[in-house]
């Protein structure tokens, strides 16, 4: 079941598609019955989804969904996947994509900035804020082609809209896994400035493999909550940080010597310590925006031993202190 379930999209991912031949009045029931859909009120499988999105780029003539400066032609995503094929690192390859991008859409624009050990992917747009679907293709596009070009999640640490939340943001927050800002002053993505040092081996056979899983296949297998290293997050999440057991004692239950699970979550990019990690700061926030609570017990409740480990931690998520986060989120809000 829970396979079942990580595989489907939200409807109102679907609606939102659908909303591009609806700007240009064009009907939706024909796209809808040849994916074999009557309606959109229950999620879709990644694989429908897959099919709707090439339906509608098909119509449109456009796989961005009319949402750039200049149509994305069809056989632009294949043209963008030979492009970067070859590249030596990941690095490069994300910065070729990013001026693929510019020359193909022309707006937004794309730029690669390091900075405080995340790589961060900038979208500014030459007029006013576009709309959460068009950022969230943006970056479906760019992380599920460098995912795969290095065989493994990118996990992500940040996404930044600068429009304001639409009303299914829960969607969103769940399909990143990261922490999900509205109304800032850009759009980014951002993600361990390490990962740009990444090998890329991929064969012209193996794109011609990848091109025709796409781009259902992108949408599933590099989900945050796909593979074994969602799986221990899961487990993780069903304790508090204070009483999580020891990386052998994890492995044990998964019954699997902790040398292979090690193996697998590194085959991931992920650790042991870098998801315990993730939902810690997941929580910090949570703890930091919804509740009172003070520092000191927000400290205790994540499992540090003293305050200022919770600090120092805080610091390097976020850039800030776990204080000046509060009261900027809460100004932001008021």
């Amino acid at each position: 079941m829970a396979e079942i379930e990580r595989r489907m999209i939200a409807p109102g991912f679907v609606e939102e598609a659908l909303d591009s031949l609806r700007r240009l009045g064009k009907p939706t029931a024909p796209i809808l019955a040849r994916v074999g859909l009557s309606g959109v009120d229950q999620p879709v499988s990644a694989e429908t989804y897959g099919a709707l999105w090439l339906a509608i780029a098909a119509e449109l003539d456009d796989e961005f969904f009319g949402m750039g400066g200049r149509p994305m032609r069809s056989g632009s995503f294949t043209l963008l996947c030979h492009c970067v094929l070859h590249a030596p690192t990941l690095g490069q390859a994300l910065r070729r994509a990013l001026r693929f991008l510019d020359v193909v859409l022309d707006d937004p624009r794309g730029r690669l900035v390091i900075r405080d050990g995340l790589a961060e992917i900038e979208l500014r747009d030459a007029g006013s804020p576009r709309s959460a679907f068009a950022y969230r293709t943006y970056w479906i596009i760019l992380h599920g082609i460098t995912c795969w070009l290095v065989g493994r999640r990118i996990p992500i640490r940040l996404v930044d809209f600068r429009c304001a939340e639409p009303k299914q943001g829960a969607d969103y927050r769940l399909f990143f896994g990261a922490p999900v800002r509205f109304s800032q002053p850009i759009s980014r993505l951002g993600f361990d400035s390490a990962m740009l040092d990444l090998p890329i081996s991929r064969s012209e056979q193996a794109l011609k493999q990848f091109l025709r899983g796409a781009p259902a296949n992108i949408l599933v297998r590099y989900r945050y909550d796909a593979g074994i290293a969602a799986a221990v997050r899961r487990r993780l999440s069903q304790a508090t940080p204070a009483t999580w057991r020891s990386f052998a004692e994890l492995a044990a239950d998964m019954r699997m010597p902790p040398s292979t699970l090690r193996h697998r979550l590194h085959d991931e990019g992920q650790s042991y310590a870098a998801i315990k990690d993730e939902i810690r700061r997941d929580l910090a926030v949570e703890l930091l925006l919804n509740t009172s609570k003070t520092i000191g017990e927000i400290a205790v409740l994540l499992g540090y031993s003293e305050p200022s480990a919770f600090f120092r931690a805080f610091r390097k998520w976020m850039g800030k202190s776990p204080e000046a986060f509060r009261r900027e989120e809460a100004e932001n809000s008021t």
